[in-house]
């Protein structure tokens, strides 16, 4: 296995390196999508994240990653009370980062009927698909905007339900699908459907460093990370440290932050002044917001917290508006001036 670049050695792209961070505090946020230009360290950040994060415990032998101290409907139908002898084993696993390529098929995507069990043993069975490897951890979709129609219907049933159906060749499977939805892409190369793009709690977008000290930098340690890749990460093995346990705490906080009535207040009048389409904007804004809070320790969410998330949250929920020739980040920006200095 390839050895990741640290996420602690990428200089600059903030704002997709604090997307990631909540992301991974809270998977209730919805995910994040990186649009930007080529080069831009999208996919360096995403994989460098995927090593960063803990251990999980699943239940042993189980294909689908499922918690053993999770809620019990939430598990597959072997794992359920009932459906094996009791006394599971339990093992601790590193968290999935399951890629989906674009050139992979339903079958591959969702599952299918085990040919192999079926031809060798006349046995009718189910192969899971990425979708089951990616219970409880992230999906990594590189140009997701370039995904086939029929593969972006079957992410959007998942995502809503959080459980994937298989009904086909006399299988009738539902197992759990719970899992951070991460996407990048260049927007040259076409739009992503709205339905999909709504799926995404915050997106990020991200720009070639125009600043020559910032570009240097970047440059020098990434030749220093490809001479000498093991020296590299070791260099940084403290500060990578750091950040496992700041996402560590936070997860551990992340229930214990208080969200005062105000900033759902503030919230709700910020997506009101934006116009935006149904509550997946206030409910994405004050999750975010927490899990920022539970990222810097904080006790209760304040309005630095959400006004530092908001970008992120509302660029994408924006309606086109053919009388403001201004991109949806100018109109989040004025939106956040009127609100938060009113």
């Amino acid at each position: 296995m390839a050895l990741a670049y640290p996420f602690s050695a990428i200089v600059a792209q903030d704002e997709m390196k604090r997307a990631l961070l909540i992301a991974s505090v809270d998977q209730d946020v919805g995910g994040v999508l990186v649009f930007g230009d080529r080069g831009t360290g999208k996919s360096t950040a995403i994989r460098a994240l995927a090593a960063l994060m803990p251990k999980m415990e699943v239940v042993a032998g189980c294909p689908y990653n499922c918690d053993p101290e999770g809620p019990r409907p939430g598990l597959c139908a072997q794992c359920r009370p009932g459906e094996h002898h009791g006394g599971e084993k339990v093992r601790k696993e590193p968290m999935p980062v399951v890629d989906l390529p674009l050139g992979a098929t339903e079958d591959r995507v969702i599952g299918a009927l085990d040919l192999e069990r079926a031809l060798r043993d006349g046995e009718k069975a189910f192969e899971p698909g990425l979708l089951a490897r990616a219970h409880r951890g992230f999906l990594y979709i590189d140009e997701v905007n370039l995904l086939e129609d029929h593969i972006v219907d079957a992410l959007l049933d998942v995502a809503a339900s959080g459980e994937n159906v298989v009904e086909r060749e006399g299988l009738s499977i539902r197992h759990p699908a719970r899992f951070v939805l991460v996407g990048s892409g260049n927007p040259e190369e076409g739009e992503l459907r709205p339905q999909l793009l709504d799926r995404f709690g915050l997106s990020v977008e991200v720009t070639t460093p125009q600043v020559l000290k910032a570009r240097v930098e970047i440059v020098r340690l990434r030749d220093e990370f490809e001479r000498d890749r093991a020296a590299f990460i070791k260099r940084f093995q403290r500060k990578e440290g750091k950040v496992r346990r700041q996402i560590q705490d936070a997860r551990a906080h992340l229930e214990q932050v208080d969200l005062p009535d105000a900033i759902v207040e503030t919230a709700a009048n910020l997506c009101m002044t934006l116009g935006t389409d149904g509550l997946r904007g206030e409910l994405t804004l004050i999750r975010a917001a927490r899990s920022l809070a539970a990222l810097e320790g904080a006790e209760a969410v304040t309005p630095q917290h959400l006004r530092t998330v908001a970008p992120s949250v509302l660029r994408h929920r924006l309606r086109r508006d053919p009388l403001d020739e201004a991109g949806s980040g100018a109109r989040v920006g004025r939106a956040i001036e009127e609100v938060f200095d009113a």
